[in-house]
């Protein structure tokens, strides 16, 4: 068989690891307090103005309030739900595995009455494709300039829409080909509202394909990796052993939550300053020492602006030296970048590349009057379930307040998410 071919087998197939659904239920609780607390950003508030002037059928609900088609509910909630780059990464292909796929789950969901099962086992089967057709694109797509939250992305949105359109084996090969002509996504948007639109672009191609596949249009099913496909022409190494034990390893549950509201890049380095007690004014030098793929991601030199600063290693050091806390959204404000005892922090920092560390992983090095200090961190460290539970909750409840108790009831409690409720509160905003 073809990739295509197995990967539309793994797709309509049923997971029956707990484990992996009980992660996933955690990522659309992450999810959805990332997207509550985002529809007033402006990217949010653009696209959603944008789509109810459009209008067209109520099908699903937008985060911040409103009902569109799917296909603009995809939209929407992508961009709402990736606005404030606080939802979950996977490092095996450098993206967010969540935002695009659920965001298109539950649009579909809604559009065509779905039981919460299907919408849980049709989130996970794209999250977890989506994870594997990254790391078969593999570093290379990611440091030609892709980002793979919207390309890898769009792939996953489209298997969990065709999923929960109840789709054949056929047409869920057609909607990988027509995804492979529609997946698009630059890291040069980083910084600036492009990126949570590359996420949302990618949920909405998502449902168009799966659509489109179940009213029989046809594409090139091969469209993934054929000679001129989406692999060949994107930077992609093919590496099919991204596809071993598909279906019985589950890479999900390795996904990697945020826990600071900036690029998952910089969490370690944070964490290993924290471990650190100091003055910044007797500071001298501070060299942090990362994984060179991170430079072309999060090392904007001089931030001028809140967005930028999140993808600045120099900027946010200078932060937790002063004791901001990272994982308030108002730290990463316009403002704070133009503060001169942050800047003049910030000007003391050098940022070196280190191919021994690795991509979960930082040092840092503090130079003053007394010396110098080190220390490290790697935020790949195994995490319960518990453990995690507790600290997303926590987050949530930083996020978005007394609501947090019923976003649990929508989607921890019970033998699978509500997503009447689930739709509730997304509909009442910020």
């Amino acid at each position: 068989m073809s990739i295509t071919d197995d990967i539309a087998e793994f797709a309509l197939a049923d997971c029956q690891a707990a484990s992996a659904l009980s992660m996933m239920r955690l990522s659309i609780f992450d999810w959805a307090a990332c997207g509550i607390a985002g529809c007033h950003e402006p990217a949010s508030k653009i696209v959603r103005d944008m789509v109810l002037h459009e209008g067209g059928a109520d099908e699903a609900i937008l985060f911040g309030g409103g009902k569109a088609p799917a296909r603009a509910a995809a939209l929407v909630n992508g961009v709402t739900s990736h606005a404030l780059d606080f939802d979950d990464t996977h490092f095996s292909h450098i993206g967010h595995p969540s935002v695009a796929v659920v965001s298109a789950a539950l649009a579909v969901a809604q559009a065509v009455e779905a039981k919460g099962d299907d919408f849980l086992q049709g989130t996970l089967a794209g999250a977890e494709a989506s994870i594997r057709i990254g790391s078969w694109l593999g570093r290379e797509h990611y440091q030609a300039g892709f980002h793979q939250t919207g390309t890898a992305g769009c792939f996953g949105a489209a298997i969990a829409s065709v999923r929960l359109l109840g789709c054949n084996h056929a047409e869920m090969a057609q909607a990988i080909g027509l995804a492979s002509t529609r997946a698009a996504g630059l890291k040069s948007q980083f910084g600036t509202m492009g990126k949570p639109y590359n996420a949302g672009t990618a949920a909405a191609m998502g449902v168009e394909v799966a659509l489109l596949a179940k009213a029989g249009f046809l594409a090139n099913a091969d469209g993934l990796d054929a000679d001129q496909g989406f692999g060949p022409t994107h930077g992609g190494i093919a590496d099919t052993s991204a596809f071993d034990s598909m279906g019985t390893d589950w890479l999900f549950e390795q996904v990697s939550h945020k826990f600071h509201a900036c690029c998952h890049g910089t969490h370690a380095m944070i964490e290993a300053l924290q471990k650190i007690e100091s003055d910044p004014a007797q500071i001298r030098k501070i060299e942090v020492r990362t994984n060179p793929r991170w430079l072309k991601v999060c090392n904007q030199l001089e931030p001028s602006t809140g967005l930028e600063a999140k993808f600045s290693y120099r900027f946010i050091a200078a932060l937790v030296l002063h004791g901001y806390e990272t994982a308030r959204l108002d730290t990463f404000s316009n403002p704070l970048t133009q503060d001169k005892s942050l800047t003049d922090t910030r000007d003391k920092v050098t940022v070196v590349a280190d191919d021994t560390i690795s991509e979960a992983g930082a040092s840092v090095k503090l130079t003053g009057p007394s010396g110098t200090v080190e220390s490290s961190a790697d935020i790949s460290t195994s995490m319960g379930l518990d453990e995690r539970r507790a600290k997303l909750t926590a987050k949530a409840e930083a996020l978005i307040g007394d609501r947090v108790e019923l976003l649990e009831a929508a989607v921890l409690y019970g033998e699978t998410p509500d997503l009447d409720r689930l739709g509730q509160l997304l509909g009442q905003g910020e």
